[in-house]
């Protein structure tokens, strides 16, 4: 009997062994878990990148009226690389937004290719910041970015910067700010970029991330226009304030380029807005 209950003794412990190295083994695996995933490296975020993660995917808007009046156009960044520029020309795609700059510490490396290469087929096209609100000033990231790509100039074929305001894709949502604190770093950053160009900035972003980390602001509805990113066939609730939509981005798997985007409007619309 003692022997008996020794052996069940034995077990006892080398089961309350085992339990103990379970949440261990558990831990090690806690790495892929969404919640404390290895981010990306810096500088390798682009537009969008979070929509389908966190709004969903639905099927994209379809039939010649929901087209009639919008123009076609896409965005890019270094991992879209050199982009065949000729191609979205000859399928309808007449204006682009290219990434200059990300933080004050990263410069899109196929810019040159991309900025100069749309413009020689003949599009009008401009430049876009991704914004990273907690690692520097918002005038800070204005300036870099002006002097990194993101200036305008009234020639005709250069559209007005972009402020890219989105998920975080290195770490918290909304940057570790507070609403209010994150509506003052935007506000931050587009009177800077004024200042810089004469121009308002476009705000690129999407109504939910807007209610969460802005609490719906409508403090840039009548002077900032808005680019929405909505991946579904209707363009849904817009932030608070803004009446109307400037550019809608609709999908990031469309032909050639992922990320295609309709302007609202026709082509001499495209035009008043690069001329100002």
């Amino acid at each position: 009997m003692r022997v008996h209950r020794s052996g069940t003794s034995l077990a006892g412990a080398a089961l309350a062994a085992l339990a103990l190295l379970l949440p261990l083994a558990g831990s090690a695996g806690a790495a892929q878990d969404p919640g404390t995933r290895v981010a990306p490296p810096r500088g390798s975020a682009t537009m969008g990148m979070g929509v389908i993660a966190h709004d969903g995917q639905g099927s994209a808007p379809g039939g010649a009226s929901a087209q009639a009046v919008q123009t076609e156009g896409v965005d890019v960044s270094s991992h879209n690389g050199n982009v065949a520029w000729s191609t979205l020309w000859n399928s309808g795609v007449k204006w682009a937004y290219v990434k200059a700059t990300e933080g004050t510490y990263y410069k899109n490396t196929s810019f040159n290719q991309q900025y100069t290469g749309s413009y020689n087929v003949g599009m009008i096209r401009g430049t876009y910041h991704f914004a990273t609100p907690d690692t520097t000033t918002g005038a800070a990231q204005a300036d870099y970015f002006v002097n990194n790509g993101g200036g305008w100039s009234k020639d005709g074929k250069t559209l007005p910067g972009v402020l890219d305001i989105e998920w975080n894709p290195y770490g918290a949502t909304c940057y570790g700010k507070t609403q209010a604190g994150m509506v003052s770093w935007i506000r931050d950053f587009v009177d800077r970029y004024k200042y810089r160009t004469g121009r308002d900035a476009v705000i690129y972003t999407a109504t939910s991330w807007w209610t969460q980390c802005t609490g719906n602001s409508a403090a840039f509805a009548t002077t900032n226009p808005l680019w929405i990113a909505r991946y579904s066939s209707t363009v849904g609730e817009l932030p608070a304030g803004w009446q109307y939509y400037t550019i809608w981005q609709y999908t990031s798997s469309g032909p050639t380029v992922g990320d295609h985007n309709h302007f609202n409007g026709d082509y001499s619309r495209v035009q008043a807005l690069a001329n100002g």
